[in-house]
């Protein structure tokens, strides 16, 4: 076990400016942003801020009428924060491991719950793969972004992204995919004659279908969704 003074530690944990924008890693589970103007961060994820930063929830018609009604019918639970002002904020989520990623006028679709920041620049929308629905305790819902600017995402351990070929399909597990290039459109299946061991309730084991040319994020860990009950 490592021994500090108070001094060496101080030194050792300090929060440093590493000149990699406004979105830097201050260690692979905290992300800084250098806040001048405005940011969406996930609920509940701000763990420090520094400087004159004010803190909205998203409100019901901050993204226009669409989406209030995409959230209402799908039952998503992931919730945004909008962060304003001017100074240092620092982000973490359940310990998850933190990747930056710098959109270039590209496109990236996020499971939900994976998503932890984008930059205002960023267009966004709500996508509900339906087909799911009774499968995975009423559906998975994941976010695409594109456009120009920053996003974090996050993970349980290290990602690992697989290249998807033509005529080379990846399957996946729903609850290890993080994300994929949104010129994909998965699929998803449902095979009966394996019994899966924990986690699901129905005895079908689900796997995302990947096919076209792109790639999917995977974690080494599979995350239960709990999904809102219904009326």
């Amino acid at each position: 076990m490592s021994k500090f003074s108070i001094e060496e530690f101080v030194r050792a944990t300090s929060e440093r400016d590493r000149g990699g924008g406004p979105f830097e890693l201050e260690n692979d589970r905290t992300l800084e942003i250098q806040l001048d103007g405005k940011v969406w961060i996930k609920m509940g994820s701000m763990i420090a801020y520094n400087g004159s930063i004010k803190f909205t929830r998203e409100g019901v018609l901050e993204h226009g009428l669409g989406k209030m009604l995409k959230k209402a019918v799908t039952g998503e639970g992931t919730m945004l924060t909008k962060a304003e002002g001017k100074g240092n904020l620092y982000l973490a989520d359940s310990g998850k491991k933190i990747s930056v990623i710098d959109l270039q006028s590209e496109s990236i679709t996020v499971n939900g719950n994976d998503l932890l920041a984008f930059q205002e620049s960023i267009k966004w929308d709500i996508t509900m793969m339906k087909k799911v629905t009774g499968m995975l305790a009423g559906g998975i819902f994941n976010v695409r972004l594109e456009g120009e600017g920053m996003i974090a995402i996050t993970t349980h351990y290290d990602p690992v992204t697989l290249i998807v070929k033509p005529g080379e399909p990846v399957f996946t597990d729903p609850n290890a995919t993080v994300a994929w290039s949104s010129n994909l459109a998965p699929d998803l299946k449902a095979d009966i004659s394996l019994k899966t061991l924990v986690g699901r309730t129905s005895g079908e084991t689900i796997q995302m279908k990947f096919d076209g040319d792109g790639f999917v994020v995977i974690q080494p860990f599979e995350e239960i969704y709990y999904m809102p009950a219904t009326a």
